[in-house]
């Protein structure tokens, strides 16, 4: 994107009450894991980290980012967790594992509720910001997904996920999207993103 030619406009909340960021942040570290300690808490996506399906550096590029872990499998060339630099490609990558019988042990994706992301509007098109700070992702079984808008990420239109309900149907009625649950996510239904 041309950072001289974009034009940014917040469409978040300008501000999140204390209370509301005391909860939020309560919560991002309750999803990370359980009593036993089994389950591994987010990552930071930043460094020279590239996605594990398209190569791309992620840190250069918009949109919602993905993370997973599983058990007794790795992603090739690197430790858990599998890092994305979209949505869509974090699903894709766990359909085909789990086809091949890997087990997840947890996901994580951006979480728009928990952050103040901006939209950018370049060339055209709109795209939705990166945050890719370890507190900036929620569990994938815990979020909403705003399905066929036209806010692009790095790969595209991409599924935007949010924690809170309420933010995904605001986000699917401002941009003319549909919100689903994880389990209505499907292999059809991100190739049509």
């Amino acid at each position: 994107m041309d950072d001289e030619a974009s034009d940014v406009t917040p469409t978040r909340r300008a501000y999140l009450t204390l209370v509301g960021f005391t909860t939020t942040t309560a919560l991002a570290g309750c999803l990370g894991g359980d009593t036993d300690g089994d389950v591994p808490t987010p990552i930071a996506l930043t460094g020279n980290k590239q996605c594990d399906v398209c190569g791309m550096m992620i840190e250069q590029h918009p949109g919602p980012v993905g993370q997973l872990f599983y058990a007794g499998n790795s992603p090739e060339g690197h430790d858990n967790p599998a890092w994305f630099c979209s949505a869509w490609e974090t699903f894709a990558y766990n359909f085909d594992r789990t086809n091949e019988g890997w087990n997840l042990v947890v996901g994580y994706l951006t979480d728009y509720s928990a952050v103040d992301y901006e939209l950018v509007f370049d060339g055209g098109a709109t795209f939705i910001s990166a945050h890719l700070e370890s507190e900036a992702f929620g569990r994938m079984d815990e979020l909403y997904y705003v399905v066929g808008t036209e806010v692009k990420g790095s790969m595209g239109n991409d599924l935007v996920p949010f924690s809170d309900r309420n933010d995904a149907e605001t986000f699917a009625e401002e941009h003319d999207g549909r919100v689903y649950e994880l389990g209505d996510i499907s292999r059809e239904l991100v190739a049509q993103r």
